[in-house]
């Protein structure tokens, strides 16, 4: 594997809380502490994807990378295999990391536990998953829940992704943080391939990955970092960073 190249897809016109990249939280904007923890991860170069020129302006601010791509990409996959091509178009970078721009509370070992599944050639996609420890996520439907095999100790083989509590019975649920690592080929095909009809009925990407056989490890994670889709997420990640 070569060194990752590590993305972050960043759009102004999210539905719930628009222009979210750019709210602030202890001063800076939320992307920037995003990039930051991705750079902390040090596992290879960080750059943004955006959607627009006040996201490429607020990272470079802070002395970061970004690139302006597509408005209308559908899901932060579209976006990132753009940017990969814009910054990487001779392809030197095998391993593609998607960091969600609305992450601010990743750890950066988190971030480089996604990629470590693809040290094994057999491996087209990694992404890492914590045990559920609230009671009230099992049964929550915007928690998404893994559903895998242990093959070796905090790692498993991804036998599905579901919105629903699985499995049933006694025994931990794990919840499935939404950071990929993509051997670049398995990115290409991926985003090439249309919207699979379990993707569209649980309403998850990384379904339409299984369906076309495509091979995706889990990595077990401490840490439980939480997205920012609305303004109540945007309050609690302000009270988590700021103290």
């Amino acid at each position: 594997m070569s060194e990752p190249l590590v993305l972050i897809p960043a759009r102004m016109q999210a539905t719930r809380l628009p222009g979210k990249p750019l709210a602030l939280i202890g001063g800076e904007p939320m992307i920037v502490h995003v990039w930051r923890r991705a750079v902390e991860a040090g596992i290879g170069p960080v750059a943004v994807a955006a959607d627009s020129p006040e996201i490429v302006a607020a990272v470079e601010a802070v002395g970061g990378r970004a690139v302006l791509t597509r408005v209308d990409h559908s899901s932060g996959s579209d976006r990132i295999a753009e940017a990969a091509g814009l910054i990487d178009p001779a392809g030197r970078h095998d391993v593609i990391v998607n960091v969600q721009g609305d992450f601010p509370t990743v750890r950066p070992a988190t971030i480089a536990a996604a990629a470590a599944p693809l040290a094994d050639p057999a491996v087209d996609i990694g992404t890492v998953a914590y045990a559920i420890s609230v009671e009230a996520e099992r049964t929550d439907p915007d928690v998404v829940k893994a559903v895998g095999s242990e093959i070796a100790p905090g790692r498993l083989r991804a036998l599905y992704f579901t919105r629903a509590s699985a499995p049933s019975g006694a025994g931990p649920l794990l919840h499935h943080v939404g950071l990929y690592a993509y051997r670049r080929a398995a990115l290409a095909r991926f985003v090439a391939l249309p919207p699979s009809p379990l993707e569209i009925r649980e309403r998850l990407e990384q379904l339409r990955a299984l369906e076309a056989g495509m091979r995706i490890d889990v990595m077990l994670v401490d840490d439980e970092p939480f997205g920012v889709d609305n303004p109540a997420q945007l309050a609690r990640a302000r009270r988590f960073l700021e103290g």
